[in-house]
C-alpha cells in the first residue's frame, strides 16, 4: 500500500463538479455559435478511461466513480500526438438536502500520476476490476465562467458544459438548448442505453481503429 503513493504527483484539491451533458447533431452549427461566444479553443486529445470497480460494482451502483485515465493529445493526424498524461480521479455524490438538482453534481479529486504500468495491477491487488473502458476524442473550450468539453465518442457526439447553474443555464441557452435538454448520466450509460437499442451486449465503448475520427474543425 505505502509503494502506492509513490506514483501519485500533487493532488488537486477537491472540486464540487457541477455538469450537464448536451446532445450535438450538427457540429458546424455548435462551432459557430461557439465563436459567436469568443469561446477559447484549448486543444484536441485522445482519451481513454478505464473505470475500477469492485466485484458488485460497488462504486458504479453509490454513484461512485475510481478511473484511471491517458489523455494524449491530438493533432489532425493523432497518431503523431505529443506527450501523454495520466490522471487518476475519484467521484462521489455530495451531501445534500431538498429537491434533486437538475444538473449533474459530484465531489471530485484528480491526482496527476508517473509510473503509469503499475496502476492497473496495484488497483486490482487493492480489491478493484477494470469494469468499463471507454474512449473519446475531447475538445475543450473556456468562456467566462464555464468549461465546455465537446466529446467524440463511438455512439455520438455530446457537450459537456461544467460550471455554476447560472453559467450552464446562460451558455445553454445562447447555444440553441434548453433545460429539457440536460442529460445528467455518464457515459457508461449513454453506451448502455445506445447497446440495448440496438440489441447488443454491453462491453467497452471503443473505437474501431480503422474507422478513427479524423476531423479537422478542432484542430
Amino acid at each position: 500500500m505505502s509503494r502506492m503513493w509513490l506514483y501519485f504527483g500533487m493532488p488537486r484539491p477537491t472540486n464540487r463538479e457541477i455538469e450537464v451533458k448536451l446532445p450535438v447533431t450538427d457540429i458546424p452549427a455548435l462551432v459557430r455559435k461557439l465563436k459567436a461566444l469568443r469561446a477559447n479553443n484549448r486543444g484536441r486529445v485522445f482519451e481513454r478511461n478505464a473505470l475500477y470497480d469492485t466485484p458488485g460494482s460497488g462504486l458504479r451502483r453509490s454513484g461512485r466513480l475510481l478511473r484511471l485515465r491517458i489523455e494524449t493529445p491530438a493533432p489532425a493526424n493523432w497518431s503523431r500526438a505529443g506527450q501523454r498524461q495520466f490522471v487518476v480521479t475519484y467521484k462521489s455524490p455530495p451531501k445534500r438536502s431538498g429537491p434533486k438538482s437538475k444538473y449533474k453534481e459530484r465531489l471530485e479529486r484528480e491526482t496527476a500520476i508517473s509510473h503509469p504500468q503499475f496502476w492497473p495491477q496495484t488497483l486490482v491487488r487493492l480489491g478493484f476490476r477494470s469494469s468499463f473502458v471507454y474512449e473519446k476524442f475531447r475538445t475543450s473550450f473556456r468562456v467566462p465562467g464555464l468549461h465546455l468539453d465537446l466529446d467524440e465518442t463511438p455512439v455520438g457526439i455530446f457537450l459537456e458544459l461544467e460550471g455554476s447553474g447560472k453559467a450552464i443555464d446562460r451558455v445553454a441557452k445562447a447555444l440553441g438548448y434548453s433545460a429539457r435538454d440536460y442529460f445528467c448520466g455518464t457515459y457508461w450509460d449513454v453506451y448502455a442505453a445506445d447497446c440495448r437499442r440496438r440489441g447488443l451486449p454491453i462491453k467497452n465503448m471503443v473505437f474501431d481503429r480503422k474507422k478513427l475520427p479524423k476531423s479537422a474543425l478542432f484542430a
